[in-house]
């Protein structure tokens, strides 16, 4: 039962992560493979790690901040940490198929 519970919410977290959008760029941070590792534990904390296109990233915070917002609003879910890396890098290869047909890489 327990390890439902666990997958249903890791389901919603990418569910909302697919929500969140890089201002730059018209595909979600989940399909552009910006997302890592998504850790839940026990006690519903959540724990992300992701990254950006770009240390660089104008829209950081913006980002960052949203995808703790939206995760935040599953029900269920206690704490979100975001951890941003920039280890490894990202380059286009970590995007799904369909980002990459959206963007034109295909």
């Amino acid at each position: 039962m327990m390890e439902n519970n666990l997958l249903e919410i890791e389901e919603k977290i990418v569910e909302m992560l697919r929500l969140v959008y890089d201002p730059e760029i018209p595909v979600n941070i989940y399909d552009l493979g910006l997302v890592y590792d998504i850790d839940v534990d026990e006690q519903n904390n959540v724990k992300i790690k992701m990254t950006l296109t770009a240390p660089n990233c104008p829209a950081a915070d913006f980002i960052l901040e949203d995808v703790r917002m939206k995760v935040e609003s599953i029900d269920g879910v206690r704490n979100v940490d975001v951890e941003l890396t920039f280890e490894p890098e990202w380059d286009k290869d970590m995007m799904s198929e369909e980002a990459k047909l959206e963007l034109g890489f295909l």
